[in-house]
């Protein structure tokens, strides 16, 4: 493992997993692997659902399917090494590898909260200004923000393993995490890492400033709405199609937040907490957003009982 004067890197990680719980990994696979499980299977319903059901062809459920598919890619770019150090103690990662998987789960992360703004701009338009919904939210213009918010996170997550390629590390090769973050690869370098470290931060302040900010304008602008309607029904109807998204945005950004602060100014936090609640950031969405949308939209909740069960769906009609 030692570096050599003709190599510039070290060619392994080596990834710990939950630091002081080394002994309890077989168990803590356990939920990984219920929780990885349900998001494939819950995200796969839901795009399955909205593609056979011609009803549901509207923008807000065209989001709702990019949603899910993020979040099957996002799962996906980090449960298996998890369940691999969990379970096979295959703790050792290809240094470049490594740097590929922080790249697929920063810009997943990025493009999950590209796709709660525009959620945000369709209940918005949907409730505010209805009468224009269809001419705003057509079909081009759901799949332009989606490759706007994919090209974003591509763009602000690109330089970071290319900025990190550049740094050498010698020695230390053992990385306190359960997946390969960006600052905990970054704390290893032999080199002055302020570029990196500044860099990192810019990314998560502007994109939780800017996207939380969009978000939060979004909701005043409906609770405006929704307040000024004479009809109870109507206030409660259009808050019932706001509740699942205001659900998946705490579940999102909650765990994200933490796991941020944590790690930039909560020195006093162990580690086996900050990494459980950072690995529960890419874990838990995405296994529960599934069930808030099925829960929360009849919409949804009907189809996937018709599917499943086309007597229950004609009685449910």
């Amino acid at each position: 493992m030692a570096d050599n004067a003709t190599h510039h890197h070290i060619s392994f990680f080596y990834l710990v997993g939950i630091p002081g719980l080394k002994d309890f990994h077989c168990w803590i696979g356990i939920p990984v692997c219920l929780l990885f499980a349900l998001t494939l299977l819950g995200n796969s319903v839901i795009i399955v659902t909205i593609r056979l059901e011609p009803s549901l062809h509207q923008p807000m459920y065209f989001f709702l399917c990019m949603l899910a598919m993020n979040d099957m890619a996002l799962a996906s770019s980090a449960a298996p090494k998890m369940l691999g150090i969990f379970w096979l103690d295959a703790h050792w990662f290809d240094f470049n590898i490594c740097l590929v998987q922080m790249f697929f789960i920063h810009t997943f992360c990025i493009i999950e909260s590209a796709l709660l703004v525009a959620m945000a701009f369709d209940r918005y338009v949907a409730i505010c200004i209805p009468l224009h919904y269809t001419t705003i939210l057509t079909t081009a213009m759901v799949i332009r923000m989606g490759l706007v918010g994919m090209t974003r996170a591509v763009l602000m997550v690109l330089p970071c393993p290319l900025l990190i390629k550049r740094l050498p590390y010698y020695i230390k090769h053992v990385i306190n995490h359960a997946y390969c973050e960006h600052m905990a690869v970054v704390k290893l370098a032999s080199a002055n890492t302020l570029i990196n470290r500044t860099y990192g931060i810019s990314v998560a302040l502007s994109v939780m400033i800017l996207d939380l900010g969009l978000i939060a304008t979004s909701y005043i602008k409906i609770l405006q709405a929704v307040f000024r309607l004479s009809s109870q029904n109507a206030r409660s109807k259009a808050l019932g199609t706001c509740a699942a998204h205001i659900c998946t945005i705490l579940v999102s950004y909650t765990p994200a937040l933490f796991s941020f602060l944590t790690h930039r100014i909560g020195k006093k936090v162990p580690p086996s907490v900050h990494i459980m609640f950072a690995s529960m950031y890419l874990l838990v969405p995405p296994a529960v957003n599934p069930l808030v949308y099925g829960v929360k939209t009849k919409q949804i909740r009907y189809r996937v009982v018709g599917i499943f069960s086309p007597n229950r769906k004609i009685s449910e009609n």
